[in-house]
């Protein structure tokens, strides 16, 4: 029989829609346990006498974005990225943390990040932290879905890419989604309700096609994250800013947490690389490690 190739927009427990080249959905049942589609995949599968289909293959993956689950284990959200987009703002007030394990997820897989600090309707001050980000070379935007502020420039980093929108509850991330999807947003849970998947939990993320091009993935706000990386001896190439310094420690195995003549922390004394940042480094490189031995 022949396949089909498309990508998965929607995962559920035991089904998923997946999308083809003329935008055309199709409910999909997966063919065995042993595949693990997730939105973002590239599949093929095979029509159904009924109108569904059977996902039959999973392509490789260019780049992953994983998490921690609460029982330690990795969990994939999504695959073949362009970026993350992270949405900050002044309420709930911003977990700087949070955003670093975001941003050394996206330099660990290899795909670039923006932040987004939305709500400025609320607040006339912006935190001077979203400076250093942006010297680091993150693009940031400020942005009001209510007032329709920075729409415009967020749309333009959109479009042509395939973005995964992540954040804590509360930061407005839905009607931020809502302002750059329009009504395409509907589009997976009209499909979804007429399948009859509308009653079954769907997975951690969703992708909508962006009007102006690209695509957008929705992923349920957070109140905790952490990426699965296998040996904490790879966090520091997550943090963009100690890439020429790494070079430069006494130690080639340098943990950059208590050894001797490290370049690391003594950038971090002449205020080259933020201490705030430095901090996240140390609390990634403990969480890491205590995760590695519990896996042992």
């Amino acid at each position: 029989m022949t396949s089909i190739t498309g990508t998965v927009v929607a995962r559920y427990r035991r089904h998923c829609l997946v999308e083809g080249a003329d935008a055309s959905r199709v409910s999909c049942q997966i063919q065995r346990r042993a595949l693990k589609p997730v939105v973002g995949d590239s599949v093929s599968w095979q029509p159904e006498a009924d109108g569904t289909g059977t996902l039959t293959k999973i392509s490789p993956r260019d780049n992953e974005l994983t998490r921690i689950d609460n029982r330690g284990r990795p969990e994939i959200v999504a695959a073949n990225l362009s970026q993350l987009v992270v949405v900050l703002a002044p309420d709930p007030p911003p977990d700087w943390f949070l955003l670093d394990r975001y941003l050394a997820a996206a330099e660990l897989q290899g795909y670039g990040a923006v932040i987004a600090f939305n709500k400025l309707d609320l607040t006339a001050a912006l935190p001077d932290e979203l400076d250093a980000y942006a010297n680091l070379g993150y693009v940031t935007i400020r942005t009001s879905a209510a007032r329709g502020d920075g729409l415009a420039e967020l749309t333009a980093a959109l479009r042509g890419k395939r973005s995964a929108m992540i954040g804590q509850s509360g930061v407005g991330k839905s009607s931020l989604l809502n302002a750059v999807l329009g009504d395409a947003r509907q589009a997976v849970g009209a499909l979804s309700e007429k399948s009859g998947l509308g009653r079954h939990t769907t997975s951690t993320a969703v992708l909508f096609a962006l009007p102006e091009g690209g695509e957008l993935i929705d992923s349920p706000g957070v109140r905790d994250y952490a990426p699965y990386i296998e040996d904490p001896r790879v966090v520091a190439n997550g943090f963009r800013e100690f890439g020429d310094k790494i070079p430069l420690c006494r130690f080639q195995n340098c943990r950059h947490l208590a050894e001797p003549d490290c370049a690391i922390k003594s950038a971090v004394v002449s205020g080259e690389i933020a201490a705030q940042r430095y901090a996240s480094y140390e609390r990634l490189y403990e969480l890491t490690a205590s995760l590695q031995a519990g896996r042992r």
